[in-house]
């Protein structure tokens, strides 16, 4: 079974607290996916928030195709961190030889782009340079968009923690949301890309749990969009989902749960809006999800949330303590980063609810019906 956790903070923090969030938390864990993604930075990325960052890891050869295949879009580099590395004998994990996180200026003429251009080109850029990458096997890319930062790798946690330098908590390497998951689904082949959190214009989503319904949710779902590709992992599909009915759709984030996880029909017989979810449930219906889950996502506006299967077969706590927020898969989690808190006030969702996280902190709970 994976571990999933997110922490949503007032003040900027170092990926350290995921880490610890996740500690107690191993026995689950395999040595197969590892992988953080952080938004709304500050620290050394504080000055560059509005600037499109590559987050990638690649072969020498794989870092000069990039380099190459940006300067030929225009792409001018403004910003790079090396992550100071840690080797030792002994780390059980894959290495790539190199981790580039690299910010941009948009090409000329990008300026006069409208938002929804902008967001296409970064898209773009991502699948064109991962296709490249792919057919040498010289590289990954993991995100393209302004103020993400993503890390993916297969093997221990601790030790791609520890040759990071993540454990040893600075201002330097900071941000106000962080989501992060142990081991990905072993179902499939263990590859970089299916170690969640997965992203996709800003949507950042991972979980706990498989889906029985893959199958059809991925054969649909190819046909919607250009960004739904790899499908390494069937968990993939509760991000496509979310991005279509937010993003494409422009649907409220309350959709969401009606669409992977209906009402019985037997619940819609006399339901106020049984005429809208009957249609919902019937033009969506390749998109609803089965099998043992647990969701955590957050919105391109850092709006953060969870849902669970229609059983709540997998486990989620949400605790606070004024100053944070995290949801995680067990409880022990919270205890080790804010022991602090009024344990009393944790929050179990239910399968039919969706529990939501603003900026501010403030927690909502929206009953499916």
């Amino acid at each position: 079974m994976c571990r999933i956790g997110c922490i949503k903070s007032l003040d900027p923090i170092h990926p350290a607290k995921a880490l610890y969030l996740m500690l107690p938390q191993q026995k689950g864990h395999d040595n197969s996916g590892f992988a953080i993604v952080m938004t709304d930075l500050e620290g050394i990325f504080s000055k560059i928030k509005d600037k499109p960052m590559l987050s990638y890891s690649a072969t020498l050869k794989g870092v000069r195709i990039v380099e190459s295949y940006m300067k030929e879009k225009g792409f001018s580099k403004v910003f790079t961190w090396e992550p100071k590395t840690h080797s030792k004998v002994g780390q059980d994990f894959a290495k790539m030889p190199h981790y580039g996180f690299e910010a941009y200026d948009l090409p000329s003429g990008c300026e006069k782009c409208s938002p929804e251009e902008r967001e296409s080109l970064l898209l773009d850029v991502r699948l064109e340079l991962r296709s490249i990458l792919e057919q040498t096997d010289d590289g990954y890319v993991f995100s393209f968009w302004p103020d993400v930062l993503t890390i993916k790798e297969i093997g221990n946690p601790n030790h791609i923690g520890e040759f990071f330098g993540l454990w040893e908590e600075d201002d330097r390497i900071i941000g106000r949301n962080i989501m992060i998951q142990y081991r990905q689904n072993t179902n499939y082949d263990i590859v970089r890309y299916a170690a969640h959190p997965f992203f996709l214009q800003g949507y950042v989503l991972c979980a706990n749990g498989e889906n029985t319904f893959y199958v059809k949710n991925k054969e649909y779902q190819q046909s919607l969009h250009r960004g739904y590709l790899g499908f390494e992992s069937d968990s993939q599909c509760f991000l496509y989902t979310l991005h279509y009915l937010h993003h494409e759709l422009a649907w409220p984030l309350s959709y969401y749960k009606q669409v992977i996880t209906p009402l019985p029909f037997e619940d819609l017989t006399n339901h106020p809006n049984k005429v809208v979810l009957n249609k919902i449930r019937e033009s969506l219906a390749h998109l609803e999800i089965n099998g043992p889950n647990t969701i955590i996502g957050m919105l391109p506006d850092n709006t953060l949330f969870t849902v669970c299967d229609s059983k709540k077969l997998r486990p989620v706590v949400v605790g606070t303590n004024g100053k944070m927020v995290a949801i995680t898969s067990e409880v022990n989690g919270l205890n080790v980063i804010m022991p602090e808190r009024n344990s009393e006030k944790d929050i179990y969702p239910n399968e039919r609810e969706t529990v939501i996280i603003n900026d501010k902190l403030e927690i909502k709970r929206w009953k499916q019906q």
